[in-house]
């Protein structure tokens, strides 16, 4: 999570979007086909982050004391949305803030750890909440562990000692300091981060490509004897505006291609100098990011002659205002400030929904994803310390594409309107996907509609798809486009049933909404 990225909307406006200037009767149009496929979708494609950040975890995840707090002080209140955002793998401890973290000071007694100074956020770090307690989370929440090693600021023997704490059965010593430590079975963590962010200039331990790669390398080498089936992430570039972007994974994975089985990638994105045109396109650059890495990946792999294939996990996504926190004061190493703290509108939900559907139009090699953050840090989940927890705009989409998009990626190739941005040049009004339930033949059309002004008439063929009813189509929009989710209104913009879908001769016709992010279900 660099404290400045760039984003792909971070031009001047365009003062008449030229999406208002769309013909009325303009449409838009593609075709399903079940023999034209993307590929599976991998659960792991719906997954969170959860980093020593603020508040994501003191008074987000865990408050003892609230009236919700379990006996283990996890708010209970919060998990319960957790698990409606329905979130897969949950990537801990950061982030910045995992390269000055000891991994000994979150385990044994809670009265007993260490107060440290975390450098990444200028906080104090209390270690009330560590090891043992986010395996807790995580079992409650029903994920999945995504462990991420100090890279920055340590090495090959901390992350085997790490490895051996958590996995090994019992009979060393640091297998049977687990135990003593009150978890007798082993954590189970297969999937790891060799680091974070290590190109950032930011980061704690910074280091270059060739540096990092040979860290990396002889890190995952030393794993893989201990556990040859371990999953191992490495870092990627923090975003495409790097300077050092793709020569940087180029280098990387020449040391480490055998080794790893997956490169991050990190993007954040937000509307700047009120460009809100080029922000509702901010997935054209999340989609040439993830194509411009896969084919330095392949490259790679065909100058080494392999036949591996490496995947990517796109480990940190969300829309941030960095610009707004840009100039704030630094914290004084309070303990669990309040920190990045946004209050997402529409728009913003419209603009995750549309990232959302570039990670599943490249499910075929994007086969990891998190939300950064979970709870309260640019996060779809807000608290209120001592009361109540509510779902942001940005929790919407992501609950709907968890609960809906797990199936098989239809290609989808749209025929749209388009308009011109300042950023991205011309873009389709239109960005969409599909998903279907091979068991069920259900399929589930996720869409938004880029205009800001004008509904979009969609017309959908269904070749060869046995489909005979919509079940529902669903919409989240709002005649207020900076409409927002708030502690005294905290279910002012929620989804809403779109009106007129119907299949007719076997299409699917549709109207969405201008600025709206759209779930249509057939069965």
């Amino acid at each position: 999570m660099p404290p400045q990225t760039a984003s792909a909307s971070s031009s001047a406006s365009s003062s008449a979007s030229s999406a208002a200037s769309t013909s009325v009767s303009a449409s838009a149009r593609f075709t399903l086909d079940p023999a034209f496929a993307v590929g599976d979708v991998n659960p792991r494609l719906f997954g969170s982050f959860v980093e020593h950040l603020g508040r994501c975890v003191y008074t987000g995840i865990r408050e003892p004391g609230h009236p919700a707090a379990d006996e283990a002080g996890l708010r209970t209140d919060v998990l319960a949305l957790i698990r409606e955002l329905g979130v897969s793998v949950i990537r801990y401890p950061g982030g910045n803030f995992v390269s000055g973290y000891k991994w000994e000071d979150g385990v044994g007694p809670v009265e007993a750890r260490p107060r440290r100074l975390d450098l990444a956020w200028r906080s104090t770090e209390t270690n009330r909440f560590g090891l043992s307690e986010y395996m807790d989370f995580v079992r409650k929440v029903d994920g999945e562990p995504m462990m991420a090693l100090n890279l920055g600021t340590r090495g090959v023997a901390e992350a085997l000692e790490l490895q051996e704490y958590v996995n090994h059965p019992s009979g060393t010593a640091l297998a049977d300091l687990r135990i003593g430590h009150g978890d007798k079975a082993p954590y189970g963590i297969s999937l790891w981060c060799l680091g974070n962010e290590m190109d950032g200039p930011w980061q704690t331990g910074h280091k270059t490509a060739e540096e990092y790669g040979r860290l990396a390398a002889e890190t995952a080498r030393a794993m893989r004897q201990i556990d040859p089936d371990v999953e191992l992430v490495a870092c990627g570039s923090s975003n495409q505006s790097m300077p050092t972007f793709a020569t940087w994974e180029a280098t990387v994975l020449r040391e480490t291609y055998d080794l790893v089985d997956h490169i991050s990638l990190h993007a954040y994105y937000e509307e700047r100098d009120g460009d809100r045109d080029s922000f509702l396109a901010s997935a054209v650059d999340m989609e040439s990011f993830i194509e411009n890495v896969v084919a330095t990946c392949d490259h790679i792999g065909a100058r080494l002659k392999s036949k591996k294939r490496i995947s990517l996990s796109f480990d940190e996504w969300n829309v941030w205002y960095q610009t707004h926190h840009h100039n704030a004061e630094p914290p004084n190493w309070d303990e669990a400030p309040r920190l990045l703290e946004d209050n997402y509108s529409v728009t913003d939900a419209v603009v995750v929904g549309s990232l959302l559907i570039a990670l599943l139009r490249h499910a075929d090699r994007v086969t990891v994803a998190c939300l950064a953050q979970l709870v309260n840090v640019i996060a779809p989940i807000m608290t209120e310390p001592g009361g109540p927890a509510w779902r942001q705009t940005t929790f919407y989409p992501f609950a709907q594409a968890s609960a809906h998009g797990r199936g098989r990626v239809l290609q989808v190739n749209v025929d749209s309107p388009t308009y011109e941005t300042a950023v991205h040049g011309e873009v389709p009004l239109l960005h969409a996907t599909a998903v279907l339930d091979e068991s069920t033949g259900a399929v589930t059309v996720f869409a938004v509609n880029r205009d800001q002004h004008r509904p979009l008439p969609l017309e959908i063929a269904l070749h060869a798809l046995p489909v005979t009813r919509v079940v529902e189509h669903t919409v989240l929009a709002d005649a207020d486009p900076e409409a927002r989710n708030t502690l005294a209104d905290p279910e002012r913009v929620t989804p809403h049933p779109g009106e007129g879908t119907a299949l007719v001769d076997g299409a699917l016709r549709a109207t969405l909404e201008p600025l709206s992010w759209n779930v249509i279900r057939l069965a």
